[in-house]
């Protein structure tokens, strides 16, 4: 049996799950997400708990037993605390506005790159003096969250030497020497 798949979801305080024709629905105070189903998994809401089980244990009902439930899992967390991502520009003269739903990066191009961003996630950027400028983004949609920080790092990836470009706070990276540090 797998062990996220069937580990039962706890619905908090304002949140709401509805299933009609295969379709999670959970609303909550920070909003309203959908997930489609597949028919063969069986939803049952009942004492606060989402539980799910499957027909049998095929290879692809065992995948998508746990792959839904993470799904449902996300979706619930999502519209009741909400996730949060931020990042770190790290270069000289590397810079981040935001205006609206546009959020313009400054990362040494000879020009400044403009990113239109979904009605679902919030945008934030901070510049301090002597700090490295921070682009803070919010959603209740995790992989749609997850989706555009990837696209705002893909812009500038950090490269191993100097640790240029865009990176996730907290992010390791990993270094490597220069050439003069092989010559010896």
């Amino acid at each position: 049996m797998s062990r996220i798949g069937k580990a039962p979801i706890a619905i908090p305080a304002g949140v709401s799950v509805d299933v009609k024709d295969h379709v999670v629905t959970v609303k909550g105070p920070k909003g309203t997400l959908t997930q489609a189903v597949n028919p063969e998994l069986d939803i049952k809401i009942e004492d606060g708990h989402v539980t799910l089980t499957r027909p049998s244990d095929d290879r692809e009902h065992r995948a998508q037993h746990g792959l839904y439930r993470a799904l449902i899992h996300n979706m619930v967390v999502g519209v009741s605390e909400g996730y949060r991502k931020e990042m770190e520009l790290v270069g000289v003269g590397y810079r981040a506005t935001a205006t609206g739903q546009v959020l313009e990066l400054s990362l040494g191009f000879s020009h400044a790159i403009f990113i239109k961003l979904p009605p679902e996630v919030k945008v934030e950027a901070k510049s301090e003096r002597n700090k490295n400028p921070l682009i803070i983004l919010e959603s209740d949609d995790k992989q749609l969250l997850g989706q555009v920080c990837a696209k705002i790092r893909s812009l500038r990836k950090p490269e191993p030497y100097k640790g240029k470009g865009i990176k996730f706070v907290g992010e390791v990276i990993r270094r490597k020497s220069g050439k003069s540090a092989g010559a010896k």
